[in-house]
């Protein structure tokens, strides 16, 4: 699994509806609204890595009131989460 976190530049008066449109996109499992650089943030997992061009060069980019992406591919999950999933015996 392939997870990219992109930050996404939005015309302030179409945020809502842009982040319900990324939300609808296949291979995006996340999106949020947020504070700072950025208006909103979508989380995208994808199978392979020629997907996330697909999906966020070939889709997500091109949605009307989509000013800038800015797309940070992750390496490895750290979290508490995942880590405790992965232990859990069903106890």
């Amino acid at each position: 699994m392939v997870t990219a976190i992109v930050m996404v530049s939005v015309e302030t008066d179409k945020i809502p509806e842009v982040a319900q449109q990324i939300a609808e996109l296949d291979g995006v499992s996340e999106v949020y609204s947020v504070a700072g650089d950025a208006d909103l943030i979508a989380i995208v997992r994808v199978r392979e890595f020629d997907q996330i061009a697909e999906t966020i060069a070939g889709r997500l980019s091109k949605l009307p009131g989509v000013v800038d992406t800015d797309t940070h591919i992750a390496f490895r999950a750290y979290s508490r989460h995942d880590l405790d999933a992965a232990f859990d015996i069903g106890s």
